[in-house]
């Protein structure tokens, strides 16, 4: 009876083992040895589609980028509901994907899907009356938000235990060992606030150049 066939290695099977890697255990647990043997075959063989773990890394960044929603810039919607949607689906794939985020807070290099995401938030402000250079610094601002909002949560950061938060020593943190349970509410809330204010005030800028 005739051995099954070992599917073929290929770089979506290379890079899906890697984003599971990624997700369990984080970005140092990444080795193209380690992957190799995990798929199967021997490390040498990932060499035919990858040149260094980095490209490995850089290929799970840009799923990730290919998961954001851009239909938003596409669809009609003004700039500001645009901004908005595309923010709250962006952080949406970063949270679903928070060990990757370091790679990609790098910025998007040569990844397409980085890239395509990069040239439509560019392409919507400067469609929308934003000068080229004005279109570049939302880009920028909005990248550094939502990236740094998916690196962790604020608050996760507190502990459960009323006894850390002595009234004595931090009088107006009382309420501080209820943060933890309340995580999400507080993380996503925390986030809608400063997304509004961010671009509310990019409103008011662009009111102002309006009427320059």
């Amino acid at each position: 009876m005739a051995r099954p066939r070992k599917p073929l290695l290929s770089r979506e099977r290379i890079v899906d083992a890697a984003s599971a890697l990624v997700d369990a255990e984080g970005l140092e647990a990444v080795s193209t040895r380690r992957l190799a043997a995990g798929l199967g075959v021997s490390g040498p063989s990932l060499y035919n589609h990858f040149r260094n773990k980095d490209e490995i890394l850089d290929a799970v960044a840009d799923t990730v980028s290919a998961q954001v929603d851009l239909s938003m810039f596409e669809d009609g919607r003004d700039w500001r509901t645009a901004l908005h949607d595309w923010a709250v689906s962006y952080r949406a794939a970063l949270r679903a994907h928070p060990n990757i985020v370091p790679v990609l807070a790098q910025g998007p290099g040569r990844r397409p899907a980085g890239l395509r995401l990069a040239d439509a938030v560019f392409g919507a402000m400067v469609e929308a009356g934003w000068p080229p250079a004005q279109a570049t610094h939302i880009g920028a601002l909005m990248r550094y938000f939502i990236t740094g909002s998916a690196l962790g949560s604020f608050a996760g950061g507190f502990v459960d235990d009323e006894a850390a938060y002595n009234p004595a020593d931090y009088p107006h943190l009382g309420q501080a060992h209820l943060l933890a349970e309340r995580r999400q509410q507080v993380d996503e809330g925390a986030f809608e606030t400063g997304l509004k204010a961010l671009i509310d005030g990019l409103a008011v800028q662009y009111e102002q150049l309006a009427r320059a």
